[in-house]
């Protein structure tokens, strides 16, 4: 059964820049820069006639015209038990508004809420075993952090293969936004 979700790509001048802050954080796992994304709804296991119903279901999607986003700030999940790094972005109202539209869309196709907060983010490490403390210096050692601004003008749903978090991930559909 595939593991489903709809995202944004990252571009790949925005996964380099964002490669360079890895290593450094014990026995974290990086996430390998080619399955960097912006997660929109995460949809889950599925059948195989139920994955190509969402591919089909999101096609009727209506969604706004292209958008910037910038990703500008490091974050963790966790707090005082960090689980994950990540670069997260400017507040951005056409992002909210196609992630709730993803929502609405699942939720009528039949799929139960998801039930978390949308927090836009590109995950960077899943954390093992590194204290806050750890964390904090190594966002320090990062440095400043410059914006990084890239146009969206899709949203893919990917597929996920068996493993503990981190892809490798699937382009399964494209669908463009409206011109």
């Amino acid at each position: 059964m595939p593991r489903l979700f709809t995202g944004l790509e990252i571009p790949s001048d925005v996964s380099f820049a964002l490669s360079l802050k890895r290593g450094g954080l014990g026995k974290s796992r990086w996430i390998d820069p080619t399955n960097y994304h912006i997660t929109l709804r995460y949809i889950g296991e599925v059948d195989h006639q139920t994955a190509d119903e969402v591919a089909d279901c999101l096609s009727q999607l209506r969604v706004d015209p292209p958008f910037n986003v910038t990703v500008n700030q490091f974050g963790v999940f966790g707090g005082n038990r960090p689980r994950m790094l990540w670069a997260g972005l400017d507040p951005c109202p056409e992002l909210v508004e196609l992630h709730q539209d993803h929502e609405r869309m699942l939720q009528r196709f039949g799929l139960k809420p998801d039930g978390r907060k949308f927090t836009p983010h590109v995950t960077l490490a899943r954390l093992n075993g590194v204290s806050a403390g750890d964390v904090a210096k190594h966002i320090g050692r990062a440095g400043v952090f410059y914006p990084l601004t890239f146009k969206v003008s899709q949203f893919v749903l990917y597929s996920a293969k068996e493993s503990i978090g981190g892809g490798p991930y699937l382009v399964e559909e494209t669908y463009p936004l409206a011109a």
